[in-house]
């Protein structure tokens, strides 16, 4: 008989911006074993369709309930924000997270005066997804999203900080905060956003709060497995399963500076989402 508590978490992303989640989930739950997909192959997700972002996160998100897990958590705000719901219907009772809640709610909750940005992809900000979590939690608030595509690149690049960073930093900021100087709270919509969070303090200065949804979300995970009596017996840090769509290489280069740690290509799977057949992992003792 399995022992649901002993099974991996599952955490997928449309490529290596949802490492800055896992290490945070790892960070908070060093007992527990994750399995990491990045959709590398079909990487940004962000400038898909929302009709393509949810075949495609539904296809990861089976790719890693088929292998055997009991949580599972979407670290990408675009597939969040499109996906969610269908996925925990698709696959109710199991528990499943986007970061848009978690990181609406800590934005609402450091903002003082109500007045937040919010830098994310264009598919995040066409859906509206944390404008419309935002003013749920908080119907006063006056919500201002900007696309940052090249952000995306640069992260991915590693300038992360420095002129070039701080310089498509202010195209993409200074206008905001002239169409609305009572912001206070910069709330980073896009998980490869973190890594230049330098530059955009930089630029912003330092009275304005910049809110990161990878660390709510993990808060929010350990205490769903908490609440569901989920969480894994403690016993010593279990490195991740790596999985990717396509270059491994690739994968491990960028992706090594999310994680916060070195890896090689050697530790990552290539996986075929259209092609690999389920199979079940057995769980860590």
């Amino acid at each position: 008989m399995i022992n649901a508590n002993a099974l991996p978490i599952g955490v997928f992303d449309s490529g290596v911006g949802g490492l800055t989640v896992l290490r945070a989930l790892r960070e908070r739950l060093p007992q527990e074993q994750f399995i990491y997909l990045g959709d590398t192959a079909r990487l940004p997700y962000g400038t898909k369709s929302s009709d393509s972002v949810l075949r495609y996160s539904i296809q990861a998100a089976e790719s890693l309930v088929n292998q055997g897990i009991k949580y599972l958590v979407i670290a990408c705000n675009t597939a969040s924000s499109v996906a969610v719901e269908a996925l925990r219907e698709r696959f109710a009772p199991m528990p499943v997270i986007g970061v848009i809640e978690p990181g609406s709610i800590a934005g609402c909750a450091a903002s003082k005066s109500g007045h937040i940005a919010v830098l994310a992809t264009e598919g995040t900000v066409r859906g509206g997804a944390y404008q419309r979590a935002i003013t749920r939690l908080e119907p006063k608030a006056q919500v201002m999203a900007q696309a940052c595509s090249l952000f995306v690149a640069l992260a991915e690049e590693g300038w992360t900080d420095g002129a070039i960073a701080e310089a498509i930093a202010h195209r993409y900021v200074d206008e905001l905060f002239r169409n609305d100087p009572s912001i206070d709270t910069l709330l980073l919509g896009c998980t490869h956003f973190p890594v230049l969070a330098s530059a955009l303090r930089a630029v912003i200065g330092p009275s304005i709060t910049i809110v990161d949804s990878a660390e709510t979300t993990a808060r929010a995970v350990h205490a769903e497995l908490v609440d569901r009596g989920l969480l894994r017996d403690a016993g010593p840090a279990l490195r991740p399963i790596l999985q990717a769509t396509d270059s491994p290489e690739r994968f491990a280069r960028v992706g090594s500076r999310f994680l916060g740690e070195s890896f090689d290509a050697s530790q990552v799977e290539l996986v075929d989402l259209g092609l690999t057949p389920p199979r079940i992992r057995t769980p860590p003792p």
